[in-house]
């Protein structure tokens, strides 16, 4: 009897949990309304613009193979310190490379900090010993970003969505690419791929520092990593785990060396930066507010504001374009008076993420009317790079993907860099893919083109989507 009681009690405890955890980890997003402080008053859209040449250049860090090899020559020839905050990272040997030249780096004495997303940082099995094998490095701190809590259901989606590099105060890399083999792998690759973009910025004068972009991003990364929700794995490490770390790290460099024989040219780039960089007037960093629930949606105040400027010309890319109710409001279709709306998304048969482009579908005829046109990625893999461009002047790019999840639960950071030449160079790449898609027609279905095959997506997924779509109806502000 006494055990039935207890089984009771416990079916009764979990029901109240579940209860809680729905009402403060999901249905409060859809009710609480973030701060209104006036932001864009104090942030107008002419501080985008500049007069002269800047001291920062910027080059676009496009190819997925040659995105790799920029990060590993940014990481063998940083002299003095490394900061990094990344999303996710997936196992694999572009993972191993990357983890394994962030140790050879600290071990010659560069001084690295890290942080990760708390809950989707996969530094689990395989990688879980990393772990251990960064705590207990002496030139390595590492920082998890909101770990998951059990009792705080409101901090399940309070993401770090990051995804830079900086060395040396002088160069870093930002953009959409977290970390796995489908990022960088070649074309010939046998893997579903993720076609993905980053810039990469040379502070020219280190000396003054305070007045490139770089410091901004360095600002920026104190404030995360400082913040209490930014917390160390562990007070001390057991005798087993400093075992297993030492175990692992000796593993990753061992496997390092063996390929640096076999793909000496992953290792040997000392690319020129100041050659292969495109001049800026002004490059400015953009990014989310550091706060719980629902942040006041500073990135999209900005983007909104470019968009509500332009007199000619938007170009925009998404992999997941999901315009909520309430960010319809601040949009306002009526106040942009740009000629030329283009949008590049993925296609149903392209995405890989099911309530993402399930979300998409339910705005999709809206999106074909109050855009010039809309370009619909066929493939091969998926399109997962965010950027706008501006008049062709004015570009953006960084992790920020046209949804809520970015708009109002994510930290996001997005480079805005005004400079013509980048913003044509750009814009040819994002041709190469509109080139690989097909424009949606004013009846809602595909223009054809001969040159371009609307890939054929299977029942299953057509289903699983369609029955999304009407689940995701009613949560669009967790999308």
């Amino acid at each position: 009897m006494e055990m039935k009681n207890i089984v009771i009690y416990i079916k009764y405890i979990l029901r109240l949990y579940i209860i809680y955890a729905l009402l403060f980890g999901v249905i409060i997003f859809g009710i609480y309304r973030p701060k209104d402080s006036g932001y864009l008053d104090n942030h107008p859209v002419d501080r985008f613009f500049g007069d002269n040449i800047s001291q920062d250049k910027v080059a676009l860090i496009e190819d997925r193979y040659y995105s790799g090899l920029v990060r590993v020559d940014l990481i063998e020839n940083a002299e003095e310190t490394l900061d990094i905050s990344y999303y996710t990272i997936h196992d694999g040997i572009s993972t191993d490379i990357f983890l394994a030249s962030i140790l050879e780096a600290a071990d010659r004495g560069v001084q690295v900090r890290f942080i990760l997303d708390g809950v989707f940082h996969h530094l689990e099995g395989n990688l879980e010993d990393v772990i251990y094998a960064f705590s207990n490095h002496p030139n390595i701190e590492l920082k998890f970003y909101e770990p998951f809590n059990i009792l705080k259901p409101w901090s399940w989606n309070n993401r770090l969505h990051d995804k830079f590099i900086i060395a040396d105060n002088k160069l870093a890399l930002i953009g959409g690419r977290n970390i796995g083999d489908k990022y960088f792998a070649k074309d010939d690759a046998n893997i579903e791929v993720v076609n993905d973009r980053d810039v990469l910025i040379l502070n020219t004068e280190v000396e003054d520092f305070p007045n490139s972009v770089i410091s901004q991003m360095e600002d920026y990364f104190n404030l995360v990593w400082n913040h209490d929700y930014s917390v160390y794995p562990g007070e001390n490490l057991t005798g087993k785990q400093i075992r297993k770390g030492d175990e692992k790290a000796e593993d990753l460099k061992d496997r390092l060396e063996s390929i640096k024989v076999s793909n000496p040219e992953i290792f040997e780039n000392n690319f020129n930066w100041e050659k292969n960089t495109f001049p800026t007037k002004k490059i400015t960093l953009i990014h989310n507010p550091i706060e719980p629930l629902n942040k006041e949606p500073w990135v999209y105040y900005e983007l909104i504001n470019l968009a509500r400027n332009s007199k000619d010309s938007i170009l925009m890319q998404s992999p997941y374009i999901i315009p909520t109710r309430d960010m319809l409001k601040i949009l306002d279709i009526n106040s942009i008076k740009a000629e030329n709306i283009d949008v590049l998304t993925n296609s149903l048969y392209t995405s890989p993420n099911p309530f993402a482009i399930a979300g998409y579908m339910n705005h999709r005829k809206g999106i074909v009317d109050n855009s010039t046109n809309v370009y619909e990625f066929q493939g091969p893999g998926s399109i997962h790079a965010k950027s706008y461009i501006f008049d062709e002047r004015i570009s953006a790019v960084g992790s920020f993907n046209f949804d809520s999840r970015s708009v109002h639960l994510s930290t996001e950071t997005v480079v805005i860099i005004d400079s013509e030449e980048f913003s044509n160079h750009l814009k040819g790449e994002m041709e190469k893919y509109m080139g690989q898609s097909l424009i949606v027609g004013e009846d809602y279905n595909y223009i054809e083109n001969p040159k371009v095959q609307a890939g054929k997506t299977p029942f299953i997924k057509k289903a699983i989507v369609k029955l999304l779509s009407i689940v995701v109806y009613f949560f669009g502000f967790m999308l």
